[in-house]
């Protein structure tokens, strides 16, 4: 028989139930209502009447004749745990429950995750059917994996007011822990929008369940004419415990007395009397230690009656139907059926044809807006590395997709758009933090850079007209004429002093009285020798004495360290231009404070120094957070103009990358140093989007191919007419190839004005000769300019004849006519010799 029991009222439950004792029962099933249960068992257990139960309980009471088919809660809490943390890997999660049995239902799932450092918020049903507030605050704190514990009735209504709330999408994940939400019709929730992750007892492929349902189905039109409804699939919990109870029951019964033709029959027992049914009790016995395959599976039991060593099914519905993907034993924990390639198939077959947002801001390479404005639609109003990269992710992974910008073209607002998931992905110069990981997912990089300097280049010197006096200082210089100068003094007033240096201007005659030596070292002498061995010339004189030897020694010795260090340095300084900057480093920024620096406030670079370390980092930090004024930018745009404005005095740190490009067009900016940091541009999403492991394999695979290094150079080279590096090298192959003449300009100048020079002294000794001809001839100086420059001009003639006064002549055209005929002048010539060496 069936009873209908208060939910509430023990006495009036224990009434009716001794009532249907009295009447005569061999086994009683239930009860339903968890409050019913103690009065129910208790009555059985006096009476020794099986009492098989297959509803949740709440708290087991152990008995000799009390069975539970329903799995201890324990255990199904145990299984609700490993499925959490061992099968859906979350460590993150709110739990909202309807009623404090759920509480107690989920305690193991509490004491798995209270031990670690996991987040995990509970939350119970707010009294009365509407749950949308409570809904909007778990919605508010950006939680995506919900479990619900509820009863299966109020599954839909709450999974609806969710749907209201924008609480149910593709970000967010549910696992419901009734056994018989498998019944229900998920349809409305948008096919592979949500996944729904639940537990059942029931295998609609074990072949008991649906030959029992063909027999029910089969029964059920006989009698009615019409279709009972009822499918493998949709068979409730309570319907399969049912089945199997009686089964379990019948099963007893038969091997215990009908199969061994022993005596059997119901009594009537009062409740108040001691009398017990002696069949009960060897019932129960039996169907305790027996074994049997139901439609929940392989039943057993322990001896104090309580189910054991049974399996749950996990089952997700996902694209529209329920599929089975793993499974749960008491003993074994939870093991997955699902392959990762058929887990990657569904989410492929969920992306076909569908279309995601892409947030994303305006800033070169990465994204800008193609030109006239107005005139085109969709995403062919945008152009750059970004719009390449997701056409080539989307061809991959197979979805459409459509940029949109956010508001106020802030890394900030593409971070909040996927917080609140009005976008799915976001993708530009968007560096991966560990802050922002916090907030939402990444994909692995797909640019790798680091923080480094920006600064103007400096100004290109034009090569200075004495460019050849560059290798030595201005000191040095007057150190090398002074050495030159004092060396040709101690020289000569040496050669004044050693007696070696005095020689015989005469060495045919010998030294007497009224001759006299002479030295080769006068002052002129020195310093025209000491000018030879400076300009590796020689000369014709030499020293004679040891100290003036001596002297000389040392001057040449000079000499040769001092011209082949100047040799060394003359040609790099005629070759490259001095392009030295004051600043080469991040160091050697933070150790002046005539170049000012800074970085995009509220960016991931100004993050680096805040949080950094690094003292050297803390000690910039803490510069640029007290310059006045301000030395932070809005925009690394506004960084690249300030830095371009300041001729020298503004430094200002960004991504190696957005240097490159900047440097790459603007000929008068410079990356300065190295990278401070490693980091890499990722495409953002939700947290636990699904999206996540199909953009990524797509990323691997365009790296593999060199498809991401292609793109980065069709965006990040400028045009060879525009492109700074290319200019930079030819003008450095043109420098270092090519002598100009303003490099070496100076030495013409040195050259002509040496010559010039020259000529002048020729002239003016050419006058002074010229007047001191006309003294001696008595003729005018006129005339004896016109004499010399007639000789000089008349380049056939090698030999100059000696010019001698009047009076010589006179005395000589004398001596002439007096000599004797027949002697010649030469032979006279002669005779005076001999004279005059008899004489000496």
């Amino acid at each position: 028989m069936e009873l209908n029991l208060s939910q509430a009222d023990s006495f009036s439950t224990g009434k009716r139930v001794c009532g249907a004792v009295r009447e005569g029962v061999a086994a009683v099933i239930g009860p339903r209502a968890p409050a019913s249960t103690g009065i129910v068992q208790s009555i059985c257990e006096t009476m020794e009447v099986p009492n098989l139960q297959i509803y949740p309980e709440v708290q087991q009471h152990p008995g000799c004749c009390v069975i539970s088919l329903y799995p201890a809660q324990e255990s199904v809490a145990q299984a609700i745990a490993d499925v959490v943390r061992n099968f859906l890997h979350w460590s993150a999660f709110t739990v909202l429950y309807e009623s404090d049995e759920g509480l107690l239902r989920l305690q193991e799932v509490l004491k798995a995750h209270g031990l670690e450092d996991r987040k995990i918020i509970v939350r119970q049903f707010v009294p009365g059917k509407d749950q949308r507030k409570l809904l909007k605050e778990i919605n508010a704190s950006n939680e995506t994996r919900i479990l619900l514990d509820c009863a299966t009735d109020r599954v839909l209504d709450v999974l609806q007011q969710a749907r209201d709330v924008k609480l149910i999408s593709v970000y967010h994940s549910y696992f419901i822990t009734s056994l018989d939400t498998h019944t229900l019709d998920l349809s409305e929730f948008e096919p592979g929008q949500t996944n729904f992750t639940l537990l059942q007892i029931v295998n609609p492929e074990d072949m008991n369940v649906e030959l029992t349902v063909n027999y029910w189905t089969d029964k059920y039109y006989y009698y009615h004419r019409r279709s009972l409804g009822v499918t493998a699939e949709t068979v409730r919990t309570e319907t399969a415990l049912m089945h199997d109870a009686v089964f379990l029951f019948a099963r007893a019964l038969h091997r215990c007395y009908f199969d061994v033709n022993q005596s059997f029959s119901v009594e009537s027992l009062e409740c108040d009397d001691r009398h017990k049914w002696i069949y009960g009790l060897p019932l129960a016995n039996y169907m305790k230690i027996s074994e049997m395959d139901g439609m929940t599976g392989k039943i057993r039991f322990d001896d104090s009656g309580r189910r054991t060593r049974f399996k749950l099914y996990v089952v997700q519905y996902f694209t529209g139907e329920f599929r089975k993907v793993g499974w749960w034993e008491t003993g074994h924990g939870v093991n997955r059926t699902q392959s990762e390639t058929e887990k990657e198939a569904e989410i492929q077959k969920s992306l076909q044809s569908k279309k995601l947002i892409v947030a994303s801001r305006i800033g070169e390479p990465f994204l800008t807006e193609v030109e006239p404005r107005g005139e085109l639609q969709g995403n062919e109003r945008y152009a750059g590395y970004s719009v390449d990269l997701m056409g080539k992710i989307a061809e991959i992974v197979g979805f459409q997709l459509e940029f949109r910008l956010v508001e106020s073209n802030k890394h900030a607002d593409l971070v909040n758009n996927l917080i609140a998931r009005t976008a799915d992905l976001a993708i530009c110069d968007l560096t991966i933090t560990h802050e922002r990981e916090k907030l939402i997912d990444f994909t692995m990089p797909f640019m790798n850079l680091g923080i480094s300097i920006l600064y103007g280049k400096p100004v290109k010197e034009d090569a200075s007209l004495f460019a050849f006096l560059d290798p030595f200082s201005v000191d040095v210089w007057i150190y090398v004429a002074t050495a030159y100068l004092g060396v040709s003094i101690l020289l000569f007033v040496l050669a004044r002093m050693s007696p070696k240096e005095w020689t015989n201007p005469h060495p045919c005659r010998s030294e007497g009285t009224d001759g006299f030596l002479q030295t080769n070292l006068t002052m002129s002498n020195c310093l025209w020798h000491n000018t030879g061995s400076i300009m590796q010339q020689g000369s014709d004189i030499a020293p004679q004495a040891v100290s003036t030897r001596m002297v000389a020694g040392m001057w040449w010795f000079f000499t040769l360290i001092m011209i082949a260090s100047y040799t060394a340095n003359l040609a790099a300084f005629l070759t490259l231009n001095r392009l030295e900057g004051e600043i080469s480093s991040a160091e050697d920024l933070a150790k002046q404070h005539k170049v000012k620096y800074g970085t995009m406030a509220g960016g991931s670079t100004a993050g680096f120094f805040k949080n950094s370390n690094d003292s050297t980092y803390k000690r910039m930090w803490t510069t640029m957070s007290q310059s006045v004024p301000s030395v932070f930018v809005n925009s690394n745009e506004d960084g690249v103009q300030r830095v371009q404005k300041a001729n020298g005095k503004y430094a200002f740190f960004m991504e190696s990358t957005s240097i490159e490009y900047q440097v790459e067009r603007k000929c008068d900016l410079q990356q300065v140093g190295g990278t401070l940091d490693s980091k890499g541009y990722g495409i953002g999403l939700p947290v636990n989007s699904p999206y996540r492991t199909k953009v990524n394999g797509a990323l691997l695979k365009l790296q593999e191919n060199g498809v991401l290094q292609e793109l980065k150079e069709k965006w990040w080279k400028a045009p060879a007419n525009e492109s700074c590096s290319a200019k930079d090298a030819s003008e450095l192959d043109e420098d270092s190839n090519k002598l100009g003449l303003a490099n070496v300009g100076g030495v013409f100048v040195v050259l002509i004005a040496g010559t010039l020079t020259a000529f002048l002294f020729a002239v003016l000794e050419l006058l002074w000769n010229c007047r001191k001809i006309a003294v001696q001839e008595k003729i005018s100086p006129c005339e004896a300019l016109t004499s010399e420059m007639k000789f000089a001009l008349n380049c056939s003639n090698e030999n100059k004849p000696v010019r001698r006064r009047k009076e010589e002549e006179e005395e000589e055209e004398e001596e002439e006519d007096a000599m004797p005929a027949g002697v010649t002048a030469g032979s006279f010539a002669r005779i005076g010799f001999e004279k005059f060496r008899d004489k000496e």
